[in-house]
């Protein structure tokens, strides 16, 4: 009971217009929950893109320095 009272005074902003998640469709509520777990995947796939572009320089580095002229 305690769960459902605290959704009903939850609410999401979309393009600046605040919604009680409890006045969504449960389709609503579902295409939501996708978008939080996309934004997810799109913040741990930036974080893998940062480490494999940082791992590029290094290795970049480390090649100019092999073919550098002693």
């Amino acid at each position: 009971m305690a769960e459902e009272q605290e959704q009903q005074g939850r609410t999401v902003t979309i393009d600046g217009t605040e919604y009680k998640l409890a006045d969504l469709s449960e389709n609503a509520r579902q295409q939501l929950a996708n978008l939080r777990a996309a934004d997810g995947e799109i913040r741990r796939l930036e974080r893998q893109l940062a480490m494999a572009r940082t791992a590029r320089q290094a290795y970049a580095r480390v090649l100019q320095g092999e073919l550098s002229p002693e």
